[in-house]
């Protein structure tokens, strides 16, 4: 049982899609997008309603079971994969790869990320897109830009500041949150 099961037990948990998000997708020519962990699917759907072609990978077989559902009932066709992230292997198939919320760089997980973040950027086609969305907190966003700054086969097309507010009318959780959204290409 992956650990965000549990928690899908409450639908929509995150809410919608970020607008920042939507509209740098908006802007893009339609392709592939791979979200990796994506949770219960909200950016996949809102991709394929976009007229992407989307494959949402997370550990959750509850996340993916409800957004299967979802994209079901809404008529979309989206693919869903329960794997491991940091065992996933096929980027080079893919325009885009999305990654929200993923990384956080705390001290037992900051090899693991930076380790997944340069395969992807190894294995990425050329011309590729890699979309990250990562909370503008501590030392996250320093972090993840050195790790682009060593690859010097991409280019950085966008960063873009945001405060990200949640809240949960059914639990009252709410959440206020600085992110950043960066997008590289190879």
């Amino acid at each position: 049982m992956s650990n965000y099961d549990q928690y899908y037990l409450s639908e929509n948990l995150f809410g919608k899609p970020y607008p920042e998000l939507v509209s740098f997708f908006e802007s893009c020519e339609r392709g592939t997008v791979l979200d990796l962990g994506c949770g219960q699917g909200r950016d996949v759907l809102f991709l394929a309603e976009l007229g992407f072609t989307v494959t949402g990978v997370d550990s959750s077989k509850v996340g993916i079971s409800q957004m299967l559902s979802v994209s079901k009932k809404r008529g979309l066709k989206v693919k869903g994969q329960i794997a491991d992230m940091y065992e996933w292997s096929d980027f080079a198939t893919y325009d885009y790869v999305l990654l929200n919320s993923m990384f956080h760089f705390e001290k037992n997980d900051k090899e693991n990320e930076v380790a997944l973040i340069n395969k992807i950027f190894e294995n990425l086609k050329e011309g590729g897109v890699i979309v990250f969305c990562i909370q503008d907190t501590g030392k996250k966003v320093p972090i993840l830009e050195k790790v682009i700054v060593q690859n010097s086969n991409l280019v950085t097309i966008s960063k873009i500041p945001f405060i990200y507010s949640f809240k949960d009318e059914e639990s009252g959780h709410s959440s206020k949150t600085n992110y950043q959204l960066i997008s590289v290409q190879k």
